[in-house]
């Protein structure tokens, strides 16, 4: 029996984040806290509840997180200016140079993930879950 094509890519991801879970086990990290950091560093102001979409996580939890990131000084909450109400994130300096290293190892797991696949191989791969990624967003736009 063969795997679904969604099994492998979902049975793949999570060995993704179980790597990356334990190389940044000593640096006080999670994947979904790096997901969370990664997202805010891509998208400054972003608002709490909106993170909690994007992460699929509900408010509470990611709450908490924030809060824990928070005190570690690498996120700020600042009211946001159209809604009093809503707090928008955003990273402070001191997250710049963990940024960097957690960048790198996740690095280091797509690169033990590709081993063998040459340049053009990587290239297919990327555009094919790609466009996997694009079918199944607008498909879940148009059931929202």
């Amino acid at each position: 029996m063969n795997d679904s094509i969604g099994f492998l890519v979902n049975d793949t991801a999570r060995l993704f984040r179980r790597m990356f879970d334990a190389n940044i086990r000593d640096l006080g990290m999670t994947s979904l806290q790096w997901r969370a950091v990664a997202r805010l560093h891509r998208e400054p102001g972003m608002r709490q509840s909106e993170l909690a979409d994007l992460l699929e996580v509900e408010p509470i939890t990611l709450s908490r997180m924030i809060d824990r990131l928070a005190d570690s000084g690498m996120v700020c909450r600042k009211p946001d200016p159209t809604d009093r109400r809503a707090w928008n994130l955003y990273l402070t300096d001191k997250a710049q140079p963990l940024m960097a290293q957690l960048q790198r190892e996740a690095d280091q797991v797509q690169e033990l993930a590709l081993t063998g696949l040459d340049d053009s191989e990587r290239a297919v791969l990327a555009r094919l879950v790609e466009r996997m990624r694009s079918n199944l967003s607008r498909r879940e736009t148009v059931d929202a």
